[in-house]
């Protein structure tokens, strides 16, 4: 923040009038000031270096350099006075998304966006409602559970353990889906001292018991998607990335 308390905002995006809608809308809010904005990634990067905003609103696709590249010298650059970093894109493919969390983004929206979210997004970030790691497990725990109570995986079941820590591998590192069998079954198989062979398994039974129970409904109100039928069900590796996807979207 300058020192009259306000909230340093640096805007990246190839259309310009992206660029004019946000600082119009944060022109008329006295708690935040546009430091400046770019068109490209290495003048983004120049400005972020030279101006250190609390904040970067920024497209993945820039000219030059992509908003990836982008934030990943910042963070290796500017370290500990690195700004917060929202990515606002009209890139919406979940592996972009999972991309971008790992890369060090604190949000993720697709465009069209409300400017009003957006301006809750940043207030909810400059006020540390960023929870916690310990804190953070939690919250996330509560959310799988949930998610797995209304689509009708029984926690009494083995199945719903592995899953459970399944999501939570694939919500930190997406690209453990692309190696189920070599990396997270047998990562999962070590932590409950089983084999990989159980762990596959005692998903694929807990998936079973889910669609015997017919609350496929849910599961498709849940995802947003008219995509399973009754006899429809998805793989392990299928639901462990929906609900990390969704998790990491903010679901």
């Amino acid at each position: 923040m300058d020192k009259e308390g306000k909230i340093k905002i640096y805007l990246a995006d190839t259309d310009k009038d992206e660029i004019d809608k946000m600082q119009l809308f944060f022109a008329d809010r006295e708690e935040y000031q546009i430091v400046g904005s770019a068109n490209d990634g290495e003048s983004a990067i120049t400005g972020i270096k030279e101006l250190q905003p609390d904040f970067v609103i920024m497209e993945v696709l820039l000219g030059g350099i992509d908003g990836f590249k982008v934030i990943e010298t910042i963070k290796k650059e500017m370290k500990e006075s690195c700004p917060k970093v929202i990515f606002v894109s009209n890139l919406s493919h979940a592996g972009f998304i999972s991309k971008a969390m790992k890369e060090g983004a604190d949000y993720f929206m697709v465009k069209p966006i409300s400017l009003e979210n957006l301006e809750e997004r940043i207030v909810d970030i400059a006020n540390n409602c960023e929870i916690k790691s310990n804190e953070g497990e939690k919250v996330l725990d509560e959310k799988i559970s949930n998610i797995f109570i209304s689509i009708g995986i029984p926690a009494h079941i083995k199945g719903y353990q592995f899953l459970r820590e399944a999501v939570k591998l694939a919500v930190v590192e997406p690209d453990i889906i692309a190696s189920i069998t070599k990396k997270l079954y047998p990562t999962i198989a070590e932590k409950f001292s089983t084999s990989s062979s159980k762990v596959e398994r005692g998903m694929r039974h807990a998936i079973e018991v889910a669609w015997n129970r017919g609350k496929i409904e849910n599961i498709n109100n849940l995802f947003g998607l008219k995509i399973y039928g009754a006899n429809d069900k998805p793989t392990n590796g299928e639901l462990i990335a929906l609900i990390a996807d969704k998790m990491i979207m903010g679901g």
